[in-house]
Parts: structure tokens; C-alpha cells; sequence
């Protein structure tokens, strides 16, 4: 997906998606003698938190701010990463598509119930 194609609604979605990808990676660390697991910290570091404010923010140049960071992100991420954002926001290559299958050959419109 082109970072061209990001709205401010569908920007806030992948940003959603994306800052859930990357918490869910898990590290390993020794605290007090202990090894645990801790959540990633690279959403963080990308400030996902404070694009994600801006794309929520009820002024408009804030949410046109935070449309530019994200795009300006997008493109930066691995395919992996990019791919698991897009399947967890429900959209779909329609040229990976089988001949047979059933959905239109435009992404879908993003479900805003999840």
C-alpha cells in the first residue's frame, strides 16, 4: 500500500495497528537475577503515542500534522511489519487474490467497530 492512500481515519487505524504489532514483540531481560519477558519499547521510540494523539485530536492541523509523521513512517517499516498491520486493520492486496474470490478488487473500507 502507498503511504499516498492514508487518511486521517485510516492512518489512525494503521497507527492503532502497528503500535499493538510492535508491543507484542517480547524481550527477554534479567531483572534482579531473574529473566522476564517485557514488551517491546520500539512504538515508543517511533513516538506512535504522540501521532496517534494528533490523529485523535479534534484540530484539524494537528490531525494533518499527524498524518504527515505517520506517512513519513510508513514507508521507513519492514514488509513483515507493514503486512501484519494491514491484516490486523482487514485489508487485502486484491492482485494477491485468488480468480474465484468474491471481494471487490478495491481494499475495503477499514472496520472502525474494533
Amino acid at each position: 500500500m502507498d503511504h499516498e492512500e492514508f487518511t486521517v481515519e485510516t492512518a489512525l487505524d494503521a497507527a492503532t495497528a502497528l503500535n499493538k504489532v510492535l508491543a507484542a514483540r517480547t524481550h527477554r531481560r534479567k531483572v534482579m537475577g531473574q529473566e522476564v519477558w517485557v514488551p517491546g519499547q520500539l512504538g515508543e521510540a517511533l513516538q506512535l503515542p504522540r501521532i496517534i494523539r494528533r490523529l485523535q485530536s479534534k484540530q484539524q492541523k494537528q490531525r494533518e500534522q499527524g498524518l504527515d509523521e505517520f506517512q513519513e513512517l510508513w514507508p521507513t517499516l519492514s514488509p513483515a511489519t507493514r503486512d501484519k498491520v494491514l491484516n490486523r486493520i482487514g485489508w487485502y492486496n486484491p492482485k494477491e487474490l485468488n480468480w474465484d474470490d468474491k471481494r471487490s478488487n478495491r481494499r475495503p473500507i477499514p472496520d472502525t467497530n474494533n
